[in-house]
Parts: C-alpha cells; structure tokens; sequence
C-alpha cells in the first residue's frame, strides 16, 4: 500500500488513527449476499466486494476522433501533467523532462494508448492509492469535518471536488480557507426494514464521541481538502465548489473542462458495447435507455456523424443531458426524444395506418422565434394578439379559409416560453421533443443497455437496496 506523511501536521493518536482510515466494507441483504457465496465461494465474493468498494487506478478517456486525433489528445495530456494542470494529477510524482521537454518518462507512463485491437480512440491516464493520509490537528482542537453523500463520495474517489449539493454535515466554525477532513454516510439498516442515511442535511458535527453518526464514519475517509466557502454558505447557496480536494485516499485526475469536446470519460465495457454494435456511416441506429448519452455520441462519431442515432429515455432531465452532450461533442446526426423504451415500436395496425413514409417520431409542438406565428401540425398559424380570444388561421391546400379559435391562455403559455430563451441545449424554452415510437423494421441496427443492478460500478459504497436485485436474480 502506498504512503502519503504530510509533513505540516502530527499523526494523531493511534486510536484516532484507526479511526481516520479508508476501509469500507460494502453491506448487502442477506439472501444477495448468500446467493454470490454459493455462486463464488465465500472467500473470493468476500475480495470482489472488497475490490467494488474501492475505484479502479486508471481512468478510461474515449477520444473524439471527429475533433482531434488520438495521438494530439495524448500529447496535450501529457503536457498538462508536466505542467501540473491536470488537477495536479498525480500530485506528489516527480516528472522528469526528457527531449527538450516534449516528453517525459513519468507522463509516458501516466497517460498511455489502449493496448486492445480496435480500441484505438481509447486512452488510460494512470491514478495512485490507496494512500494513508494523516488528518493532523492541533492537540487541544478537534479535527474539521465535512461528510458527504455516498454519490458524491463516489464521485470524489474518482477524481472530483467536493461540490454544494453533496454536502450533508459540517463543523462548526468552518470558515473559507480551513483545513477539514472529509468522509462519507453510507445508508445504515433501520427499524423499519430498509436502510437510510439518517443524517439531516445541515447537521453541526463537535468533532466528539457523542457525535451523532460518530462510529459510523471510522474507516470511511476519503480524503482531506480546503474549505472553499464558509459553513454558512455551504448551506445556503444552491451549487458550487464546497472543498476542493488537496490530499486524496486514491488520486485520479479531474476532467472537469479539460478538452471539452474531445474527450470523454467512458468505462471500458462502455467503449466496446458501441465498437461491437458496428454501426456504419449512413445507417439508422436506435439507442434505447440511451442517457447520459456516452454511447450514443460513440455511435455517432464511428458513424462519423453520417447517418441518424435516434437516442431515447423516458426522462426530461435526462434527454436533455443527451442533447447537451451532442451539442459539446459538435455531433449534428444525434436526435433524442422522451419515450418510455417499451412503447418504442407502434403497433402494426396503428403503424400501417400512419404509414411507413412516417418512420419518424411525432414530435410535439414547439414555439417559433416568433411567437404569434406557430406551426401546429405542420400548417401556417397567424395570432391576432390583441382579441379577447386568439384567431389561429390555419393554411392548407384543403381549405385555405379554415379557422379555428382557441383561448388567449395558450398564447400567454408560448409567450412565456419565448421569455425564457433557449435552454442550454439550444431548445426553445429548454422543452424536449415527445416521440408516439417508430415503426416496425425502421432501424438498421439496435442498442438495449437496459437498466440492471450496476454491480460492477466502481467504487460502490452501499450495495443494500436491493428489491431490484431480488426481481434480477
């Protein structure tokens, strides 16, 4: 196991020391657990759990190949890690310069291609730990403390801050600059058979035994970092850096606006799933279940942007992330739509009677740059704004006199719409399209990452909730 002394502070005690240690231990109902012992044998299920709770040493980049090559990518990592820009990366390793400063023996070994065949976008930036990290403290003061989330624990075993949201305890007098320590609540079995935190977000933490949740957070520190606003503001702004991470039980680098665009940070399996779909320039490709959207803009680019990826998810939020992600990756063949994935394919009566020239889906109504003058069904609609009732005149070659009325409330809805602008995703009023499904046989090929149980997520903190597992097994 590496070692980490900081050289500014004393270790502690050595029953704090104990204390103040990363040693989780993942918790699982009792029938999941006696299920993979049977299937594994006790012993070697007992060092996967070990091994899930801790995350990989390497961090997995998928390169935009559209935007850059793999080759440029390495080359400005590599530079950023001999300028120590890449979130220090790897604080604490010397890199040595070689060739002018062009290379250098460390960050050759820091950042290095995929050495698997057809995974050549595919890049591994090199991490370290677990580290023993001492959480030193005056002798007369307790140590300052910060506890999080398990999500974003998990998220800042991996390389990330400590941001607003991810907060749930802090201690008293933490003043922007202040050295804290930082740990995390893992959901604990409760009276009425389930599992719950049971810390309230905002809860002062003494720093002493009679702390509530004391005993629960030995062995789960992540890691020590500097307040980067008060406690008061912690609690009271909405978002934001909360601690910035300065010593780290395992140091991966942060990616966070670091070549936007041109790369993304995929697991492995996630890379070949799309490698083994073989999509093909030109082709329509359906991705179903498809946020955040990592596979689908990997579909994309190895159609090189030719072709159509229609992405799905039944989620607003959701599809809305998908769109944001084309849009950072330049991706123009990605088109994303609210539908549950179940009710994808029409029926075939219905299919047949909208007919196959309509293979794709019917979007719902979107507000124009003008808006008292819509396009409702694909007809001209002209508003007269200042009637008690709006006039929408509606221009087909059927009748080019119809006309129908509908109240002013719906002209106030698309004004307030306008109001608001483009969404982040360039979507008028931040709105997502709806889709009715597709027809049978309208796509060239199809990805169905379906939602499972992510065992195999790393690192996981908690694997107790487990009613979906049960249903899995």
């Amino acid at each position: 196991m590496d070692s980490h002394s900081p050289t500014s502070a004393a270790p502690p005690a050595a029953a704090e020391t104990a204390r103040y240690t990363y040693s989780p231990r993942l918790r699982w109902q009792p029938e999941v657990e006696e299920y993979f012992n049977t299937a594994y044998g006790r012993d070697h299920f007992a060092r996967i759990s070990e091994a899930l709770a801790h995350p990989s040493c390497y961090s997995c980049i998928r390169v935009n190949t559209l935007k850059s090559s793999t080759d440029a990518v390495m080359h400005k990592l590599l530079d950023l890690v001999c300028k120590n820009e890449l979130s220090a990366v790897i604080n604490g390793l010397e890199v040595v310069e070689l060739n002018g400063g062009d290379q250098s023996q460390e960050g050759c070994s820091l950042v290095h291609k995929c050495p698997y065949a057809g995974l050549e976008n595919v890049l591994f930036v090199q991490g370290s730990g677990p580290h023993v990290l001492h959480y030193g403290s005056q002798p007369d003061q307790a140590v300052k403390e910060v506890v999080v989330s398990r999500k974003c624990a998990e998220s800042v075993l991996r390389g990330a801050q400590v941001y607003v949201p991810g907060v749930l305890a802090c201690s008293s007098h933490v003043e922007k600059g202040d050295k804290v320590a930082v740990s995390v609540a893992i959901e604990q079995p409760v009276k009425e058979d389930g599992w719950a935190v049971g810390i309230t977000r905002g809860t002062v933490l003494q720093g002493l035994q009679s702390d509530a949740h004391y005993e629960e957070r030995k062995g789960l520190y992540i890691g020590q970092g500097t307040a980067a606003m008060s406690r008061s503001a912690i609690f009271r702004v909405p978002h934001g850096i909360a601690v910035e991470m300065t010593e780290r039980v395992y140091k991966l680098p942060s990616f966070n606006d670091v070549l936007e665009g041109e790369i993304f940070l995929q697991n492995l399996p996630s890379v070949v799933t799309a490698r083994v779909l073989d999509p093909q320039s030109g082709e329509r490709i359906l991705d179903m279940c498809a946020a955040p959207g990592g596979k689908t803009t990997a579909i994309a680019i190895l159609m090189r942007d030719e072709g159509e990826v229609v992405a799905l998810d039944r989620s607003h939020n959701k599809v809305m992330d998908i769109l944001k992600l084309a849009s950072e990756m330049d991706l123009s063949c990605i088109k994303a739509y609210k539908l549950d994935a179940l009710k994808s394919v029409r029926k075939t009566d219905e299919a047949r009677s909208l007919g196959m020239a309509d293979n794709h889906s019917e979007a719902i109504e979107t507000p124009t740059e003008d808006p008292c003058h819509a396009t409702v069904g694909g007809r001209s609609t002209s508003v007269d704004e200042d009637s008690s009732t709006t006039t929408v005149v509606f221009s087909d070659n059927k009748n080019l006199n119809s006309k129908r009325y509908i109240s002013k409330a719906e002209l106030r809805k698309n004004l307030r719409q306008m109001k608001n602008g483009p969404g982040r995703n360039n979507c008028s009023g931040g709105r997502v399209e709806k889709s009715k499904g597709f027809c049978p046989n309208s796509f060239d090929r199809v990805l169905l990452d379906a939602p499972c149980s992510a065992l195999g997520l790393r690192p996981r903190l908690f694997a107790g909730e487990t009613h979906y597992y049960d249903r899995k097994l």
